[in-house]
């Protein structure tokens, strides 16, 4: 093969490497849809379930690629998603579920969908957290970004068993390298990608909140 042609084909491979798909630029991407979706929406315009557990369902190799801390958070994100999944098919929009919920006295039973929203909602904003504290240090070990994230986010709602759990898995978290390179990321792309699903993210989880505060549903 003559330099040229060598030339031309490591430009392709650099042009594909660049263009591939990967979990961070997944998720961004469909927070963005749904956080645009919610910055045109009309009054009519609620946001459909199927399309919001669509985007979530993305969020849980995330909890994975952080290992044994996270475990817990993992099942039951993934467990949550699920059900919320099963909902999507009688109920159209968030909106549905918590109105039936209401409706039934049943927000805050456990396993309802409501409550189980909540706890996908808490997911989406550990992730928000943790990005935030990963791009906020060039730690090379993830055990302060991840204590700070879990603390601001998940902590107040969890036992002390739970807490002393989790604090002892923060050791096994892989290090930032390592994190990386099981997103296929560099500093630089990971960077992009995760002040993306930051501002994404921050409306989603919000109108979230709204929809339990205007019903006068604590959130806990």
């Amino acid at each position: 093969m003559d330099e040229g042609a060598d030339n031309g084909f490591n430009h392709s491979q650099t042009k594909m490497s660049m263009t591939t798909k990967t979990p961070l630029s997944a998720i961004a991407k469909a927070f963005e849809e749904l956080s645009g979706f919610l910055g045109s929406q009309t009054k009519d315009q609620k946001l459909r379930l199927d399309n919001f557990c669509e985007a979530c369902s993305l969020v849980s190799v995330l909890f994975s690629c952080l290992g044994l801390a996270f475990k817990f958070a993992e099942m039951e994100y993934v467990a949550k998603v699920h059900d919320l999944v099963e909902a999507s098919k009688t109920y159209a929009t968030l909106e549905n579920v918590l109105d039936r919920d209401v409706a039934n006295d049943t927000v805050k039973k456990p396993g309802s969908h409501s409550r189980n929203l909540r706890r996908v909602r808490q997911g989406l904003d550990l992730i928000r957290a943790l990005f935030e504290e990963f791009l906020s240090t060039d730690d090379y070990y993830l055990k302060d970004a991840a204590s700070t994230a879990y603390s601001q986010v998940c902590a107040p709602y969890h036992t002390w068993a739970v807490r002393t759990a989790v604090s002892a898995g923060m050791y096994t978290l892989p290090t930032r390298e390592e994190l990386l390179q099981k997103l296929n990321e560099t500093d630089h792309t990971a960077e992009k990608k995760m002040r993306r699903y930051i501002e994404a993210s921050r409306p989603v989880i919000a109108y979230i909140d709204k929809l339990y505060s205007s019903r006068k549903i604590a959130l806990d």
